[in-house]
Parts: C-alpha cells; sequence; structure tokens
C-alpha cells in the first residue's frame, strides 16, 4: 500500500526536478503511481493534474520575483493551451487506459528528446515578427553581467505548438512543460531561463482547466490527490529558487536518462497482453 510518507517524498522530488527544469511534476508523478503502485492511470492524472497546479503556484512566484518570467508571453499563449487542455481532458475518458499509457510513454520519450535540444541563452540575434511587435512581447532578464535583451519571433508556430501541448496536457495529467520550453526555445526564440520560467508560469493554468474535465467525471482522489499536491508544492517552491543558481545544462542531461528508463517502461507495459 502506498504510504503518505512515501507518497510526500515522491511527490518533493517530483515537484523539484519539475519546477527546476520547466516540466511540471507530472511528468513524474503519472508513471511512479502506475508503475509503482499500481494506482489506475485516469486517478494518476487527475492527481498529477492538481499536482501541476501546485508546481506552478510554488515555481512561478519565484521566477516572477527574479524577473525570468515574460507574463505577455503567457497570456498569449494560454489562449492556445487551455482550449488543448479541455480537448486533451475528454479525450482521455473516450480511450483505453492501456493506450492511456502507450501514448504517456511516447509523449515521455519526445520529452526527453525536446529537452535536449537547448540554444544558447541570449536572444539578441532574433528579429522580432509583427505578431512579436504588435503585442510587445520582447523582454529582459538577469544575467551574471547585468540585464540582457532579448526579443520574440514567430509567434503563429508557437500558438500552434501550445495548442499541441495542452492538448497532451489534459490527456496525460502532466504539465507538458518540455513541449511548452521547446515551443518557446525553438520555435519562438526565447531564452532558455524565460523559457522554462514563462512555462512554470503557464502550466498551473493549463493544469487548471484539465482537472475540471477530470473532476467532474470523478477521476480526481482527494486521498491521492492531497498528498501530491503538498507534496510537489514544496518541492516546486524549491526547485523554482534553485534554477537562478543552477546549471540546467548538465541536470536536464541527467533527467532525460530517467525519463527514458521511465517511457521505456511505460511502452513495454502497455503493450503486455
Amino acid at each position: 500500500m502506498l504510504s503518505l510518507v512515501t507518497l510526500l517524498a515522491i511527490s518533493f522530488v517530483a515537484g523539484y526536478g519539475g519546477a527546476l527544469l520547466g516540466l511540471g511534476g507530472g511528468i513524474l508523478i503519472v508513471p511512479v503511481l502506475t508503475l509503482g503502485f499500481g494506482v489506475p492511470i485516469r486517478v494518476a492524472i487527475g492527481a498529477s493534474l492538481v499536482s501541476v497546479v501546485a508546481t506552478s503556484a510554488g515555481a512561478s512566484a519565484a521566477f516572477v520575483r527574479e524577473g525570468f518570467t515574460n507574463i505577455r508571453v503567457a497570456i498569449t499563449l494560454e489562449v492556445a493551451t487551455v482550449l488543448g487542455s479541455l480537448i486533451g481532458s475528454l479525450i482521455t475518458g473516450l480511450i483505453s487506459p492501456r493506450a492511456v499509457q502507450l501514448i504517456f510513454g511516447v509523449v515521455l520519450a519526445a520529452s526527453a528528446l525536446a529537452s535536449l535540444r537547448i540554444r544558447h541563452e541570449e536572444g539578441s540575434d532574433v528579429t522580432p515578427d509583427a505578431w512579436s511587435k504588435r503585442l510587445q512581447l520582447g523582454g529582459w532578464y538577469p544575467g551574471k553581467e547585468g540585464r540582457i535583451d532579448y526579443e520574440v519571433t514567430r509567434v503563429p508556430l508557437g500558438m500552434g505548438l501550445m495548442l499541441v501541448a495542452g492538448a497532451t496536457s489534459g490527456l496525460l495529467g502532466i504539465g507538458a512543460g518540455a513541449l511548452k520550453v521547446a515551443a518557446m526555445d525553438l520555435g519562438m526564440r526565447l531564452p532558455l531561463k524565460v523559457s522554462s520560467a514563462t512555462s512554470n508560469f503557464m502550466i498551473g493554468v493549463t493544469a487548471a482547466a484539465g482537472a475540471l474535465v477530470y473532476l467532474v467525471r470523478g477521476d480526481v482522489s482527494a486521498i491521492v490527490a492531497g498528498p501530491v499536491a503538498f507534496g510537489v508544492a514544496i518541492g516546486a517552491t524549491l526547485g523554482g529558487r534553485a534554477l537562478v543558481k543552477a546549471d540546467t545544462r548538465r541536470i536536464r542531461k541527467i533527467f532525460v536518462v530517467v525519463l527514458v528508463v521511465i517511457s521505456l517502461e511505460m511502452v513495454r507495459r502497455s503493450l503486455l497482453p
């Protein structure tokens, strides 16, 4: 039986890692609960969505305070992610748990690969597009030698990718932070730390939209979701503070190995007779 202490410990680690990398705690919570403790995947996803809200609440405050979060970009992209989250949450109720597990494993592998695609930190070589100019999406963040200015480009591409990320979040109960970070970092050319911080700011709103669907459907268990949310919130708060001084490249490479191992196990179990 899954003890309260074990659940809190797992949730803390997931929240810390998720906040530090902008991935969201659900990327670990769902596979650990389902693979390690036999929790039904829809219940695990419901708890994960609640925990993702806690992750965002715990980490985003630190990111905003330190000046890494681009709130204008976050609000603009949330239109697409919330719509996608509602669509994904509705789809989960229509397909089998085995299919959900298989999709989760595949998306987990994709998230691992996306996390390895890291650009440089500065955005000084980016030319803003018409959308970015109109919405004034450019900004700055604190660097080691002072203020670093950056611009944003390819906003329509970012919106399309965010729709997919939102659907993934609602379908699988994850923050889809890796997809959001990749969309902003590779698609819209935001600096990595800005992408990670902005992702943490966004994932809570995205997950909240999906969590409402799971709650109405009866897939949110207070016994599981409560401790998960508490542990993730504490871990996310500390992870958010650690981001400022962390070597995200090194940590991300280690974390990718964990994601790949979990991904392979979820795919294997989903294909077992």
